[in-house]
């Protein structure tokens, strides 16, 4: 399974890259405006900076909600750098925009999914990636890890070739949720993934070590 994380701040994404598991960057308009980034020209910029860290696959998201307004946001994304995956959202004219885009080469993150119906639309469309948001379903008190396997179970049977990336990861164990339910990707904050490092009986065990070791040398 491939580690995104879910930011726009650059320190985030180098400090992921040099813990050595980044495979990827997801944005979206909410994150690059918490980083202060405003303005085409700037926005531009900062797609590139990441691009340059990155080695592996930057979503960066469409602002129009209308077919032609979405192509030609996305094809102006896509021009940015060769690893831009343009994020589009889950609504009729994306899922036209999807097929679109599919024809064209360019690759594309389907964004905005909160079901298995919607899943199968973006698969036959062409998309790249798929984007549940586990954590956004389970607020309407719906399972959203049950959401992934089923869309896992169906691409599977159904042979589509649409990468399952999990989004809204709230924690740790969604991560390992998600993973056990057939995500490809995850997409979630640094802490999130860091949270993968801790248990209490690492601590101990090293603890114990380190005071052995001290020991046994004086």
């Amino acid at each position: 399974m491939k580690f995104f994380v879910d930011t726009a701040n650059l320190d985030q994404i180098k400090e992921a890259k040099d813990f050595g598991i980044l495979d990827g960057v997801t944005t979206n308009p909410s994150l690059m405006a918490k980083e202060g980034i405003a303005g085409a020209k700037a926005v531009e910029d900062h797609y590139k900076a990441i691009c340059e860290i990155v080695d592996g696959d930057v979503s960066a998201e469409v602002i129009s909600t209308n077919f032609q307004g979405i192509i030609d946001e996305g094809e102006y994304l896509a021009s940015l750098a060769p690893n831009i995956v343009v994020k589009v959202p889950m609504i009729k004219d994306g899922v036209k925009a999807l097929s679109y885009f599919a024809g064209k080469g360019i690759r594309t993150n389907c964004t905005l999914v909160f079901s298995a119906g919607q899943a199968i639309l973006a698969a036959k469309a062409g998309a790249t990636y798929l984007s549940p948001f586990i954590g956004r379903v389970d607020d309407t008190s719906w399972d959203g890890i049950q959401l992934i396997s089923d869309i896992a179970e169906i691409y599977a049977i159904q042979g589509y070739e649409t990468e399952i990336l999990a989004a809204s990861i709230r924690n740790a164990k969604h991560i390992v949720d998600a993973a056990k339910a057939g995500a490809d990707v995850v997409t979630c904050p640094l802490s999130s993934i860091l949270g993968l490092l801790k248990h209490p009986l690492t601590d101990i065990g090293l603890a114990k070590f380190l005071a052995d070791h001290a020991k046994a040398n004086g």
